[in-house]
């Protein structure tokens, strides 16, 4: 089956390990001042086509597994926080590279497709 890839794939996400994500909300609820805004992202921004492409590569496949559809109306081309104030206030930064975590997350959905398939199944 493909990988379907909306668009033209150049949407940008900032992508941010759950891991790392629990870490910071962590952070804020034991330092952080009340009140306050504390944005939480990864600094780590990637387009989608690079997403599936790294995707693509780790489960063995080419780009010719990559299907091209059609995306809905006013997709929002970036989603992305300055998460600054985190690293300035807390000195906390992501441990987790983009690479490792999308590594960590292909492996855990093959090793547990008994978990997720009969759910994607229905």
């Amino acid at each position: 089956k493909k990988l379907p890839l909306y668009g033209d794939g150049l949407n940008v996400r900032d992508w941010l390990h759950v891991t790392d994500h629990c870490s910071a909300i962590d952070v804020v609820l034991h330092k952080g001042r009340v009140g306050e805004v504390y944005n939480i992202g990864g600094n780590n921004e990637k387009t989608n086509v690079e997403v599936v492409e790294q995707i693509i590569t780790l489960l063995g496949k080419t780009k010719k597994d990559i299907e091209y559809v059609t995306d809905r109306l006013g997709h929002d081309r970036r989603y992305a926080i300055d998460a600054e104030k985190m690293k300035n206030e807390f000195d906390w930064e992501p441990k987790y590279t983009f690479e490792q975590g999308l590594q960590e997350t292909v492996k855990w959905y093959e090793k547990n497709k008994e978990w997720w398939k009969p759910l994607k199944d229905q």
